[in-house]
């Protein structure tokens, strides 16, 4: 399963929730105020249209739009498997990695294997950006297998999470 992310920052003169037009405002983005943070530009931008099966690939295009606050990229419950940082699917990889940053007008790709049923929340984790919009769910159905949380956990394994 392929999903393309976009976070973005929304400079409006109207407050948080405010219906109907949303005027920009160029002082808030001189500042570094937006009044929204958003994925796929608008709150619940990806509220319920994201769904796996359990044993899928998730590959995640993750973009910044900016303009100018850097994301921290986070499923809930899951780790990236692999992360190309900047997007780079010839240079860098990194393995195992729980949240990765994503500059402004930068962007990354992430993978993982959901193994477990579940809504998984994605988030920006400077938190304080949910309750502006960047928020979704990716919601994964299938079997649940009780060993991920009864298991016999004896051996470490270095591979996947």
């Amino acid at each position: 399963k392929e999903f393309y992310i976009m976070q973005g920052e929304l400079y409006t003169t109207g407050k948080l929730g405010r219906e109907g037009l949303q005027v920009f405002d160029a002082k808030k983005m001189l500042d570094g105020k937006p009044e929204y943070v958003v994925f796929n530009g608008k709150t619940a931008g990806l509220g319920t249209q994201m769904k796996a099966e359990v044993g899928d690939r998730v590959r995640m295009y993750v973009g910044n739009g900016g303009v100018s606050a850097v994301s921290s990229f986070h499923v809930v419950g899951e780790i990236f498997d692999t992360v190309y940082p900047e997007a780079s699917m010839g240079g860098a990889v990194f393995k195992n990695v729980q949240t990765t940053i994503v500059p402004a007008g930068g962007a990354t790709i992430v993978e993982f294997t959901v193994n477990y049923p579940g809504k998984y929340v994605l988030v920006d984790h400077a938190l304080m950006r949910t309750d502006k919009g960047a928020w979704g769910v990716l919601e994964v159905s299938g079997e649940p297998d009780p060993a991920i949380f009864d298991g016999e956990f004896t051996e470490h394994s270095h591979e996947g999470h």
